[in-house]
């Protein structure tokens, strides 16, 4: 394992364990330093030109409506953010706003983390793509009880996203679903 490569997964468990024990409610969508970017082929590793990339501004700016949505507990904003065609495992958007809703009632001060390691933005056709690896977590304070625990947590994921109508949206992630867990309790982790 190199040196780089145990910094970075000691900054995101410390990130991680920061935010999950955290009292107060916040998100963070980040940008590491280490990221790769490569837009339809063309590879760019420089951070600052990343940072800057007029389509990884929109991909953040989609995802901090989303986390603002989550801070304020508003499912009609945060559904926005799913694309019309969103499946992941057989879930689609109803069942996305039945399982926000669900989250929304029994946890208080959600909070998120979403460390972005890579960036790959390509044509699909007609439509512009994204995927996404990504690290974090999603962190709330029971309702009942007022314990603070992490409801998920992911490392190196792959979000998939589209640019539909407008705006990029969340399309589904890579990964197998849980074979233990009865759909009624699907995790959140497929919910952003």
């Amino acid at each position: 394992m190199d040196c780089q490569f145990r910094q970075r997964l000691i900054l995101t468990i410390l990130t991680a364990l920061w935010l999950a024990l955290s009292p107060e409610s916040h998100a963070v969508v980040q940008i590491l330093p280490e990221v790769s970017l490569t837009v339809d082929g063309r590879a760019v590793h420089d951070h600052a030109s990343v940072v800057s990339d007029p389509t990884v501004q929109e991909i953040l700016a989609a995802f901090g409506r989303a986390e603002s949505a989550v801070q304020k507990e508003d499912l009609a904003p945060l559904l926005q953010f799913y694309a019309k065609g969103y499946n992941y495992h057989g879930l689609k958007p109803a069942d996305v706003r039945r399982i926000w809703g669900e989250v929304f009632d029994h946890y208080r001060d959600l909070s998120s983390t979403h460390l972005f390691s890579e960036v790959k933005v390509f044509r699909s056709g007609p439509q512009l793509r994204a995927e996404i690896t990504c690290t974090g977590g999603l962190y709330g304070t029971e309702a009942k009880g007022g314990t603070r625990i992490t409801l998920d947590s992911w490392f190196r994921e792959v979000h998939y996203l589209v640019h539909e109508d407008g705006a990029w949206r969340f399309l589904g992630n890579a990964g197998a679903a849980p074979s233990t867990a009865p759909f009624t309790s699907s995790p959140h982790h497929p919910l952003f």
